[in-house]
């Protein structure tokens, strides 16, 4: 768990007029290319009908971020 909350949120746009499968086609390959610079990923958050996908991801430190 998190010991301390965030200072900041950040919603890194890549998926910006996309849907379903293809928004999380790139959203899959942004976390992947972050992965390799270090990042983490949390969680993925699937569309439910009401929200589209994002992925929650870490930098280095521990500061939460989400791909959206």
């Amino acid at each position: 768990g998190k010991e301390a909350k965030n200072r900041l949120h950040l919603d890194v746009r890549v998926g910006s007029g996309l849907s379903g499968a293809e928004r999380l086609a790139a959203l899959e390959a942004e976390s992947a290319r972050l992965v390799a610079l270090g990042a983490t990923q949390v969680r993925v958050m699937y569309a439910d009908g009401f929200n589209e996908s994002c992925i929650v991801m870490q930098d280095i430190e521990g500061n939460e971020f989400c791909l959206d």
